[in-house]
């Protein structure tokens, strides 16, 4: 994802996605490590995926949501879901299950919080790469472990993702109001699309299950978080840079949405942690 929560498109088909394999035959569950830029095809794997970033900024695109991952979490993809994925300065970890280890009910990406515990047993799992030739009794106990704290996390999904929509107008808007957030408004948003207010309200809800204004605060405060991690970034910057008047009204959104002060979610990510991998 670029820019604010990646400009909104319409997700092809599943059946247009390819499936991805990574692992040899007999192994359960094992790592990838990836670093850099980038955005995937679209497709789908046949095991579940949790991929940490210890860096930078993850994107997940499906049919329905687009999701927003900052360093210091995680994104989980259930396995059979079509998906296109973006890294802007990633530096990740991924862990792949096979379905028989970890049961997913949801059939959803979720955002999902990163404690010290799951953290540290994410980067030591790098050991075991998904692609290494079978299992051994060492590796199938430590993920089978991982598997139980990664249930357990999946009731806590994050509010990290933006709606995406196969109505051509509702994605117009939204690509409008993410390219303009720091002057977006509801009068301008229809003079560019060429609809009354009035069709306008109607169609996104129906489409989104949310309010235009509502998606325009997510999208400033995912936007935010991107910029909030950059080098020389500061709240006031970045507050006028997405729209908000003040540091202040700026700092009482950014902490409601994500549970952090825009300053502490920012230091704790300027701090270097341990690589992802290494």
């Amino acid at each position: 994802m670029t820019g604010s929560a990646r400009t909104a498109i319409s997700a092809p088909p599943a059946a247009n996605s390819h499936w991805a394999s990574m692992r040899s035959t007999g192994v359960a569950a094992g790592t990838f490590a990836f670093e850099g830029d980038g955005t995937t095809a679209w497709h789908r794997h046949d095991q579940h995926q949790l991929e940490y970033a210890s860096e930078g900024i993850v994107g997940v695109e499906t049919a329905t949501a687009r999701h927003r991952l900052p360093s210091r979490q995680a994104v989980w993809i259930p396995a059979g879901l079509a998906h296109q994925s973006s890294f802007i300065g990633a530096r990740t970890v991924s862990v792949f299950f096979d379905p028989a280890l970890l049961r997913d009910t949801g059939g959803r990406v979720r955002v999902l919080p990163v404690d010290p515990i799951l953290r540290a047993m994410l980067i030591y799992a790098a050991r075991w790469p998904i692609g290494r030739t079978g299992g051994d009794a060492v590796a199938d106990s430590y993920f089978e472990a991982l598997s139980h704290l990664v249930r357990e996390r999946l009731d806590e999904e994050l509010p990290f993702h933006l709606p995406a929509s196969t109505d051509p107008l509702v994605t117009e808007v939204m690509r409008h109001t993410d390219a303009h957030l720091a002057t977006a408004s509801l009068d301008r948003v229809c003079r560019a699309v060429a609809v009354s207010e009035r069709t306008l309200r109607r169609r996104f809800q129906a489409a989104t299950g949310m309010t235009w204004r509502q998606y325009l605060l997510h999208s400033r405060l995912l936007h935010a978080m991107t910029l909030l991690v950059e080098p020389g970034s500061t709240v006031l910057a970045t507050a006028l840079a997405v729209g908000f008047d003040s540091a202040s009204a700026f700092s009482r959104a950014f902490q409601a949405y994500t549970g952090e002060t825009p300053s502490g979610f920012r230091q704790d990510r300027a701090a270097r942690p341990a690589p992802a991998g290494r």
